[in-house]
């Protein structure tokens, strides 16, 4: 199971590449839907047997949805599970009505029933699918249902090798099969067992010497928060969560990666004999660090090429955010009182079906402060927007955008977007087990 080098007819193509080696590529209806069918599936995991999973067209990760910028995404979700699901485009914004949230934005899939999803890829950047069902979201990401779409630019950076790296967590016990009940309280589950592309991590890659290398890491466990260190090396950073910004060197190498953290970066291998470069996740103090990803340098030495500058930037998104005018929100995040109970907003509980947080009119600046008051980290997640982290202090925000925020126990963030889109939204934790234990609610844009 290796991340995909892509070819000059790859990059073109549309829809056409595959992260792994089944199935070779999605579907392809005779309306030029690609179809994606969730189902039963069997992955070896460990040597005590078959483990019973989900994929989407049997495959864990999902088929690699890859088109150009400009193109149209149509895909066809065809539901062969025996509970209901939906799919979810994490990072799409400005499209309400393919958001994916099941008894917000959609009815759910029922079990045999399918559901088209089109759109316009009009950003590039690296994206994630994934079920957004309350409460079935735990088991369906948890038993391996998730996939990437990456909207090349028009003119995409010239690279020796351009890797997509998937991790997955799996908690299994002593038979091989997944751990149940699923959903747990707290933090959420975590399974002992980390993936990359659904090989035993750490995945070994390689690139010439003096190459140039297009990492993407996607964070596609249930639950898992844990630092990326990266050794060895010091790659840059040139985009967040889909959105390019200016490339940077990581502070200490280091990156907060929640569930459906999508960072990229560009990195030169030394011309001559160098370390390796090396990821590892840590998940705080007292827990080892967990090795996932090696690159090493094999082969010709590469052909020199010209200092790499930067991404294009999204035009959508505003320069500024005038804060003066937001309309600003403070939300206390509470947890259960109780054994099998629900997180609350301020301390009323939500859900998809119950009244918006806030309404606001379409262009309206919004600020949202984020208190959390459990005992366990939170990532915040703002649906259809990209979103500005503030500075604790209120002097400014960081120069990325995000799609969520992680929010430390007892720790309170803010962050800033302009309400661009109309649309029920949704604003709920990455933790699909704090989702579904009703940390999820919505807001309007009319």
């Amino acid at each position: 199971m290796r991340p995909i080098a892509p070819s000059r007819r790859t990059v073109l193509g549309s829809l056409a590449a595959s992260l792994i080696a089944l199935p070779a590529r999605a579907q392809t209806g005779g309306d030029g839907f690609k179809i994606l069918e969730a189902r039963k599936t069997s992955l070896k995991l460990s040597s005590a047997g078959a483990t019973a999973g989900f994929g989407y067209d049997g495959a864990v990760p999902g088929p690699l949805l890859r088109v150009k910028q400009g193109e149209e995404v149509k895909v066809r979700l065809v539901n062969k599970l025996e509970q209901p699901t939906s799919l979810h485009w994490q990072g799409l914004i400005g499209d309400n009505a393919n958001d994916g949230v099941a008894g917000l934005t959609q009815k759910a899939v029922a079990p045999g029933a399918r559901f088209d999803y089109r759109f316009k890829a009009t950003a590039p950047g690296a994206y994630f699918y994934k079920p957004a069902i309350q409460p079935h979201n735990v088991e369906q990401i948890s038993r391996g249902l998730a996939g990437v779409l990456i909207v090349d630019e028009a003119e995409p950076p010239e690279v020796d090798r351009d890797l997509v790296i998937v991790l997955q967590d799996w908690k299994l016990d002593a038979k091989g099969a997944l751990s149940e009940p699923f959903g747990e309280p707290g933090a959420g589950r975590v399974g002992s067992l980390l993936t990359a592309n659904l090989a035993p991590a750490p995945l070994t890659e390689t690139a010439p010497p003096g190459g140039r290398v297009r990492l993407r890491i996607i964070n596609a466990c249930t639950a898992r928060m844990a630092v990326a260190i990266f050794d060895g090396g010091a790659p840059r950073c040139i985009a967040i969560d889909g959105q390019a910004c200016d490339p940077f060197q990581l502070v200490r190498n280091t990156a907060p990666m929640a569930p459906g953290a999508r960072f990229e970066f560009i990195y030169d291998l030394p011309a001559g004999d160098g370390p390796d470069l090396t990821l590892g996740l840590w998940a705080g103090q007292g827990k080892p660090r967990l090795p996932v990803f090696a690159l090493k340098a094999k082969g010709e030495k590469a052909k020199p090429r010209a200092a790499f500058t930067t991404l294009p930037a999204n035009p959508r998104l505003p320069p500024e955010i005038r804060l003066g005018q937001a309309r600003k929100l403070e939300l206390a995040l509470q947890p259960p009182k109780t054994p099998g109970g629900q997180w609350t907003f301020n301390g009323a509980p939500q859900s998809y079906a119950g009244k918006p947080l806030f309404s606001v009119k379409r262009g309206t600046p919004v600020s949202i402060g984020f208190a959390n008051k459990s005992d366990v980290a939170i990532s915040m997640h703002v649906h259809g927007h990209c979103v500005r982290l503030l500075h604790d202090l209120d002097d400014g925000w960081e120069p990325y955008w995000r799609n969520s925020v992680i929010v430390a126990k007892g720790a309170r963030k803010h962050v800033a977007f302009l309400a661009d889109t109309p649309g029920k939204w949704a604003l709920r934790s990455d933790v699909a087990d704090q989702e579904a234990a009703g940390l999820a609610a919505w807001f309007e844009v009319t």
